[in-house]
């Protein structure tokens, strides 16, 4: 009765992650495209520090879920699992998987770090950081990243249970960080800044701080599953209690993963200046751009190519 019970638990766990992929996968990807062509279509996002690490973070996550949807569509479309006749498969879906989301994480750690020193009433930390300092930060965590995970393609049966830079390490900078950010966003009306600028500077606060709580709350479930298990050492055994963890975990894991998916919604719910910008771009700029194209493709001027042939027999004068 436990064993039957335990297949059917796991038969609905996975397909539980593969259809939980399939949403992340399309939401996600258009919310990190809209992202992308907002934040770099708009002058006033320009050499925005805070805005180059979103763009770079949703890079990272179009990637990653780029290699979720493979890795669980792929084995359910041709019932096998590449990974178990391709050892080149076996080995970057391992570095993808942990390389984008160590570079998807930094940047949200980095971007929390920047409100706190953007909005510092000190001086110094305010011009810290540069837009040439924060293209070799962004940079550096690539190359890191990169490097850290040379390993999973060389060893892949040696992962780690318990993952400290991509689970309690960036809950616990951001964290810091955003709770300082927010003392700073209470003095910053007392600036003497230019209104444009102040604007900018608390709607890019208000949007990081609101992701990031997003975030700490989606990854923390996940990081205390993940101790329990490797701390408890899960014996499978015990096939019924090894399926609920395995389901616990998999529905954990799918809201951790909401954090490659869901930045752009939290961007557009929680700040009504967004949702004007995400406007002005679809419908001023993208709208009109190929409303132009169609038209001038429709209105080209074709040669008459049925015009009928000069008549010899007609005398012109």
């Amino acid at each position: 009765m436990a064993s039957s019970m335990a297949i059917d638990i796991l038969r609905v766990t996975q397909q539980y992650s593969l259809y939980s992929t399939s949403v992340l996968f399309t939401i996600g990807t258009i919310g990190n495209l809209f992202n992308i062509l907002v934040f770099t279509t708009l002058k006033l996002f320009r050499n925005n520090q805070c805005v180059l690490y979103v763009v770079t973070e949703s890079i990272a996550n179009i990637l990653q879920l780029t290699t979720f949807a493979l890795l669980y569509i792929l084995p359910a479309i041709h019932q096998i699992d590449p990974a178990t006749s391709s050892l080149f498969w076996c080995k970057f879906r391992n570095m993808m998987i942990s390389s984008c989301a160590l570079i998807s994480l930094s940047t949200i750690c980095f971007s929390a770090s920047h409100q706190y020193l953007s909005t510092s009433h000190v001086f110094y930390l305010r011009q810290l950081f540069t837009i040439k300092l924060t293209r070799f930060l962004i940079c550096t965590s690539v190359i890191i990243s990169i490097l850290h995970n040379i390993p999973f393609g060389i060893f892949t049966e040696m992962q780690a249970s318990v993952c400290v830079l991509s689970g309690l390490l960036p809950v616990l900078i951001a964290s810091v960080f955003s709770f300082l950010a927010y003392n700073n966003v209470r003095r910053i009306v007392r600036r003497q800044i230019p209104i444009v600028r102040r604007r900018l500077d608390q709607q890019l606060t208000a949007m990081i701080l609101i992701r990031i709580i997003v975030f700490i709350v989606l990854t923390l479930p996940y990081d205390i599953e993940r101790m329990y298990t490797y701390i408890a050492k899960v014996n499978q055994s015990n096939q019924l209690y090894f399926a609920i963890i395995n389901l616990t975990g998999s529905v954990l894991a799918t809201l951790f993963n909401l954090n490659y998916a869901i930045s752009f919604y939290i961007f557009f719910i929680t700040s009504a200046r967004f949702r004007r910008q995400v406007k002005h771009v679809l419908v001023k700029k993208c709208w009109r751009r190929c409303k132009r194209w169609f038209l001038y493709s429709r209105n080209q001027v074709n040669p008459n190519v049925d015009a009928r042939p000069l008549d010899s027999s007609v005398v012109l004068d």
